[in-house]
């Protein structure tokens, strides 16, 4: 018995469908695809959240001091001239940050080798490269998406039948979070 489907790709090729659905599905929460996808797609998604479950809150809150440019009305950096030469002037800055401890971290770095990086694209602008924004997807798994299945042992997704793809007929899935 095989550990899991070929989809009749490579492996590489492979590699790649998985990591680029299970992004997409953690991303938008939820994508049509084919069932042999779509459960495939269910392991690797189910233990990114597992992760992000079991290691939600393992992280201290440090607070440090940071060097922030002083900026007048309109936004710009505030210069004054010391011997001769205009130089920046900065504030020092208190600032709390969560520091990861370092089974936090290997997770995080564990999620980075399958998801893949983001870019939110605005509707309004759309194709416009000015107003799009990276999404951290690690931050989103463990802000958003593992808060709302903590009280929950696995079981993060569902596969629900659509019916026969019309070209191939294929069975089309719906997979969503639950």
């Amino acid at each position: 018995m095989a550990k899991y489907r070929k989809l009749s790709r490579t492996s590489s090729q492979r590699k790649a469908l998985l990591r680029n659905q299970v992004t997409a599905l953690l991303n938008h929460g939820k994508i049509v695809t084919t069932e042999a996808k779509a459960k495939e797609v269910r392991k690797i998604a189910e233990g990114l959240i597992a992760l992000a479950v079991k290691e939600k809150d393992n992280y201290d809150t440090v607070t440090v001091t940071a060097k922030v440019p002083r900026k007048d009305k309109d936004g710009k950096r505030v210069k004054e001239v010391v011997d001769g030469k205009k130089v920046t002037v900065f504030d020092e800055v208190e600032k709390t940050i969560k520091k990861d401890q370092a089974s936090r971290l290997h997770a995080r770095r564990q999620m980075l080798k399958v998801l893949y990086p983001v870019k939110d694209v605005p509707e309004k602008a759309a194709g416009r490269k000015r107003n799009t924004k990276d999404v951290d997807m690690v931050a989103k798994l463990f802000d958003e998406i593992a808060p709302k299945y903590v009280n929950r042992n696995g079981g993060y997704t569902r596969i629900v039948k659509i019916g026969q793809r019309k070209g191939d007929a294929a069975m089309e899935v719906l997979l969503e979070l639950v």
